[in-house]
């Protein structure tokens, strides 16, 4: 059995309308983007001057997250490839090997700085556009 409502909470009054097909379209329109769960719930909330939440779908983003994803992808391969070079650094007894390992790592740091370059002039660009001037 579930708690007795308080009176302040309690929803005692039925009012029952009717509305045009295209008012109802356009709350039903305003529900999906909402967070309330019927329309009885959103016209509640507009009666009571409530603020309404509306959850939009930016697609234009969805290029962006595949290139940042794309961008941590790579970041984190040539990452373990400076691991893997490190440890053979470390393993190698003759000084020529360790300066070709040295500057097999010298590259892969230089790959990360061109990722990282990238990375942030994609993240500018989504600063531009999403963060107020």
């Amino acid at each position: 059995m579930g708690r007795k409502r308080k009176e302040i909470d309690r929803l005692d009054y039925r009012v029952f309308t009717r509305i045009s097909k295209e008012k109802y379209e356009e709350l039903a329109a305003i529900l999906q983007q909402s967070r309330c769960k019927t329309i009885s719930e959103l016209l509640r909330h507009i009666l009571e001057d409530r603020k309404i939440t509306l959850e939009t779908y930016d697609v234009s983003l969805d290029k962006v997250m595949e290139q940042l994803s794309g961008i941590r992808k790579e970041i984190l391969s040539i990452g373990i490839n400076i691991n893997q070079v490190t440890h053979y650094f470390h393993l190698a007894k003759e000084p020529e090997s360790k300066i070709f390992n040295a500057l097999e790592i010298v590259n892969l740091y230089q790959q990360t700085d061109l990722k990282v370059t990238e990375l942030f002039s994609i993240v500018a660009k989504l600063s531009e556009l999403w963060l107020p001037k």
